[in-house]
């Protein structure tokens, strides 16, 4: 018997009907489940949200991508939803769960320069702030709205100048002896603890380096 060819179809589904699958691991911050709800109250526009026929309720449908933009939809009053419809198994939803909002690549600073001034020339910084990741102070000197175009090794320094996020898990010894060594580091005038947790890491794995 030849297989059945999958098709994506976009169906118009009544928010009560979707539910979140209970192993969702993306979890979004407040403030960025307020950023994404401002931009749909003041667009309209949203990305369809992937579903799939849910596997025991019979009506119901699942939730694998989008979560958020129903939660989204569900406190702007929406009644139904934009969504696409997989006809997927158990074992392939687990795998889009796992994949799905984690391939992300990064952004070309000289781009988002621009995109950016070309924003700023209809909203200003703060009113940007509500709506792209990032606060106000980081739009505005990321992009350096006031003043002219960054050459490409301002950009790359710049680019520098935003700090990245590292997570890593320590059982309880370990993070005993790491939060030891950070409290031991000294906070100069000038500087967050959090600039002064980043120095001793860094000055802690270069030592580390040294004497491999």
């Amino acid at each position: 018997m030849a297989k059945r060819k999958r098709t994506n179809s976009i169906r118009k589904i009544r928010l009560e009907k979707l539910i979140g699958h209970p192993d969702n691991q993306n979890k979004q911050s407040e403030g960025n489940f307020r950023k994404m709800f401002l931009n749909i109250k003041r667009s309209g526009l949203y990305e369809p949200i992937v579903v799939r026929p849910h596997p025991t309720k019979e009506g119901y449908f699942q939730i694998i991508n989008g979560y958020n933009r129903c939660k989204a939809l569900r406190k702007g009053g929406y009644k139904k939803a934009d969504c696409v419809v997989w006809e997927i198994d158990d074992e392939q939803t687990d795998i889009y769960l796992s994949t799905l909002n984690r391939l992300g690549g990064k952004d070309e600073v000289e781009k988002k320069v621009a995109l950016l001034k070309r924003l700023n020339k209809k909203l200003d910084v703060s009113e940007l702030s509500k709506l792209l990741p990032g606060t106000a102070k980081q739009i505005q000197l990321l992009s350096k709205l006031d003043r002219p175009k960054p050459s490409l090794e301002e950009a790359k320094i710049k680019r520098k100048c935003f700090a990245k996020a590292m997570v890593f898990f320590l059982d309880s010894g370990q993070r005993q002896i790491v939060e030891n060594a950070l409290s031991a580091a000294e906070v100069k005038e000038g500087r967050s603890r959090a600039a002064v947790n980043a120095a001793a890491l860094t000055a802690i794995a270069r030592g580390f380096l040294k004497n491999l």
